[in-house]
């Protein structure tokens, strides 16, 4: 286990009161869940966070010190087998540019933080789980590394006393269990999904994107239909009361969780790591994950050819998705889009290379750390080579790591795969030097 941490998180940890712990005593101590705390201490929500936190990780733990200040320790609970509860531990990933406030922040946490000078491994960390949102708090196996829950928040306000610990993914047949909702008041048993690919919509009424959504889905929905496919969509409401699931739910052709059903909502944002709205999930018909990114694929497929809409290794870039550049590090090959084929070769020669790293950390169940694009010439992609200070070359292949503020320039007369493969490996293995952004 202390293997697969110290890559993680690197040999030395710290506590509040900036003691240092060594990483590999964790696996001495029995810890067997690790949760990731992303925070900042200037955000209020992480300080409300940091409160509740540390009554709940006390409570688990069992700890009588548990509170402000109380840190761990180096040896901490390795004398005795511990509680199952017990060998959970956080360890706080922060954003803060400021060591004074991180260590006026960190002074009063029970957990460890990863020490304010690795900022690099920070980075790697907020990439590698793609963490768009603060706070957030993620759970991951200690053992094996994988992601055990994407909404620990959830977790907190839903099992305060940590009875439902570790609280890994269920399946989705057992999270939906129960009634269905149409607008009409009909109510349908979760069973009628069997055999139907599936969109679990995390919306909400107040939400401006949301309602321009699903205007186009209602009518994606129709087409799909129509073709005699078999699919349901269902809708977990975000809205702020009953009266507004109810007008805005009146809305839509397709089914939802009851509004009362607030559990059952929860437990959906929880199995789905919801970090913001409008989302839509798209399952096959065994509940099993094709895509998270159903917003971006209903908006760039309005006759839904493409349904149910399997993840392509090579996106060409557009408005609807240029969103997904601020999820972590991303390939993008810059082309003359006058030239007609030109946006089509570059996507065959990038896709064997996007195809070898995705199946690579899809076999270790990670996301892969790339995304892949090709740009074309247009008033979008005008707008990021100004906001990235590219050069007006084309081809011009790049990775722009934007919450890094950073990005890797290869410009050359002609890209090749060689070139395409070298440059991603030189990237994943840390060899290129990035340029500000």
């Amino acid at each position: 286990m202390s293997g697969f941490l110290e890559e993680l998180l690197g040999e030395k940890l710290v506590t509040g009161g900036g003691e240092e712990v060594d990483v590999h005593s964790l696996g001495a101590r029995g810890i067997s869940l690790l949760g990731l705390y992303f925070g900042c201490s200037l955000s209020a929500p992480c300080a409300q966070l940091s409160a509740s936190l540390a009554a709940f990780y006390g409570r688990l733990r069992g700890d009588a010190a548990a509170g402000p200040g109380a840190g761990p320790g180096p040896g901490a609970g390795a004398a005795a087998e511990p509680e199952p509860r017990s060998r959970l531990e956080i360890v706080f990933v922060s954003s803060d540019q400021d060591q004074r406030q991180w260590q006026d922040f960190v002074r009063d946490m029970p957990w460890l933080a990863l020490p304010y000078k690795e900022k690099h491994r920070k980075l790697k960390l907020w990439n590698k789980y793609r963490i768009s949102n603060i706070p957030s708090l993620i759970f991951l196996d200690a053992t094996t590394g994988k992601v055990v829950c994407r909404n620990g928040l959830l977790v907190i306000r839903d099992d305060p006393e940590g009875l439902e610990f570790p609280w890994g993914p269920k399946p989705f047949r057992e999270v939906i269990a129960g009634p269905l909702l149409r607008n009409n008041g009909q109510s349908l048993e979760s069973s009628s999904l069997e055999g139907s690919h599936v969109g679990v919509y995390f919306s909400a009424h107040w939400c401006p994107p949301c309602r321009s959504l699903t205007r186009v889905l209602v009518e994606s929905y129709r087409k799909i239909k129509e073709a005699g496919q078999k699919f349901e969509i269902i809708f977990v409401s975000a809205d702020r009361s009953e009266e507004s699931f109810k007008q805005y739910f009146s809305e839509m052709p397709w089914l939802a969780v009851p509004y009362t059903d607030e559990a059952r909502r929860s437990r959906l944002n929880r199995l789905y790591g919801i970090q913001g709205i409008p989302t839509l999930i798209v399952l096959d018909p065994q509940g099993e994950l094709i895509t998270r990114q159903g917003r971006v694929e209903v908006l760039n497929d309005e006759d839904c050819r493409e349904f149910p809409w399997h993840p392509k290794p090579v996106l060409e870039l557009s408005d609807s998705n240029a969103v997904q550049l601020n999820e972590g590090p991303c390939l993008v090959l810059f082309v003359d889009s006058e030239d007609d084929g030109e946006s089509e070769a570059a996507k065959q020669l990038i896709q064997p290379i996007a195809e070898k790293v995705i199946a690579k950390y899809k076999a270790k169940e990670e996301e892969a750390p790339l995304l892949f694009f090709v740009a074309g010439e247009d008033d979008m992609t005008d707008s990021l080579r100004d906001y990235t200070n590219l050069p007006e070359a084309a081809p011009l292949l790049t990775i722009l790591d934007m919450s890094a503020r950073a990005k890797y320039v290869m410009d050359v007369e002609e890209i090749t795969p060689a070139i395409v493969e070298a440059f991603v490996n030189d990237f994943l293995a840390e060899k290129l030097k990035p340029e500000p952004i």
